[in-house]
């Protein structure tokens, strides 16, 4: 049996992988192994999401997390080495633009492996995010490059991708799959209860909590807002302990906060909500999944078709810029195209295609 093995880290790479590992169950002569990295190790943000969505017990935890990105990538390529060799697998199979992501790919491919990157293409062409460097870096290493929208294909092609070695196909978005399947399974978060509307708000990249500038606007936009409907903001570990130091203002008392949530709560929260402010580049996908409009906290995105169908708007930390961006979609009324991921087969196809070669 053609043994896949899949390697998982942090919270958006469990949402994907819990749609292809069903899909890869049903493939006839396809079996997974999962290793998990250990990068994001907080009970709420990791294990809830195995325990909620179903995905097989990893049958690897390498439990590394709280290093630098160089030491962490050290770590985990050595010990994914390791894993490799033991289990010998047809295909290796890595998430997104995390260290894990990179460090699976650059095992991989020193073993001669075949390599397949889901959500390969896309770029936000900021070399200052580690995660573009990630992602650039194991897109090149790539023998299968599953690429979720047309502007990752074309991404592609600009550098040239035509030429390499590489099999680029446009497979549609895996997180798409997973919101479908579990959108009927939502559960409300165990909180006060909520108003008739409310916003919901992520804050956890480097960019915005080491700048202690860029989170204190941030803040200042999400109290001011909270004057006008409740903001509802499950804050990530490494936020919560910014707050209200290094000149970073306290949360009002109209911000709902709350403890990182699991995957099936969060969709309550986007079913319900009228608007989501975030730096995550998942959510922005999932808001457009529940046909709610984005304000995005940073200055560039990878997801740019919610831009240019009007669904983003990109406005960095600047509080004026977020509350102008607001006060728009609180205005107009917003048109949600559909197909812009795909049709919710993307693991269906990656399967497929795995189990062909």
């Amino acid at each position: 049996m053609k043994k896949i093995l899949t390697i998982i880290g942090a919270r958006p790479q469990f949402i994907k992988a819990a749609a292809v590992s069903r899909a890869i169950a049903r493939q006839k002569g396809l079996a997974e192994v999962i290793v998990h990295t250990g990068q994001h190790f907080d009970q709420n943000m990791s294990q809830i999401f195995f325990e909620q969505m179903g995905i097989p017990r990893p049958d690897y935890n390498l439990d590394i997390h709280s290093m630098s990105h160089g030491a962490m990538t050290g770590k985990m390529l050595e010990k994914l080495e390791a894993v490799m060799l033991k289990e010998k697998p047809a295909a290796v199979m890595v998430y997104g633009d995390t260290n894990s992501t990179l460090a699976g790919a650059l095992a991989a491919s020193k073993l001669h492996i075949p390599l397949a990157h889901v959500e390969a293409g896309l770029r936000s062409h900021n070399m200052k995010m580690p995660e573009e460097i990630n992602r650039i870096l194991t897109d090149r290493v790539s023998s299968y490059l599953f690429c979720p929208t047309p502007v990752a294909i074309e991404n592609l092609k600009k550098e040239g991708y035509e030429g390499f070695n590489a099999r680029m196909l446009l497979t549609g978005d895996v997180m798409y799959d997973a919101c479908l399947f579990f959108s009927q399974k939502s559960q409300a978060p165990e909180i006060p209860e909520l108003p008739e509307n409310f916003l919901v708000a992520t804050v956890h990249r480097a960019e915005n909590t080491d700048e202690p500038g860029n989170l204190s606007s941030i803040i200042s936009a999400l109290n001011e807002l909270s004057n006008k409907e409740t903001v509802v903001f499950p804050i990530h570990p490494r936020t919560r302990k910014l707050i209200g130091k290094k000149n970073i203002p306290s949360l009002s008392e109209n911000v709902m906060v709350t403890e990182p949530m699991g995957y099936l709560e969060m969709i309550h929260l986007l079913k319900h909500c009228r608007m989501v402010l975030t730096d995550s580049g998942g959510l922005q996908k999932e808001a457009y999944f529940f046909q709610k409009p984005c304000i995005t906290l940073r200055e560039e995105t990878e997801w740019t078709e919610l831009v240019d169908a009007g669904l983003n708007k990109l406005c960095g930390s600047n509080k004026s810029r977020i509350q102008e961006a607001y006060d728009h979609f609180s205005k107009q009324k917003i048109t949600f195209r559909e197909g812009l991921y795909g049709d919710g087969n993307a693991a269906e196809l990656i399967a497929a295609v795995l189990a062909e070669n």
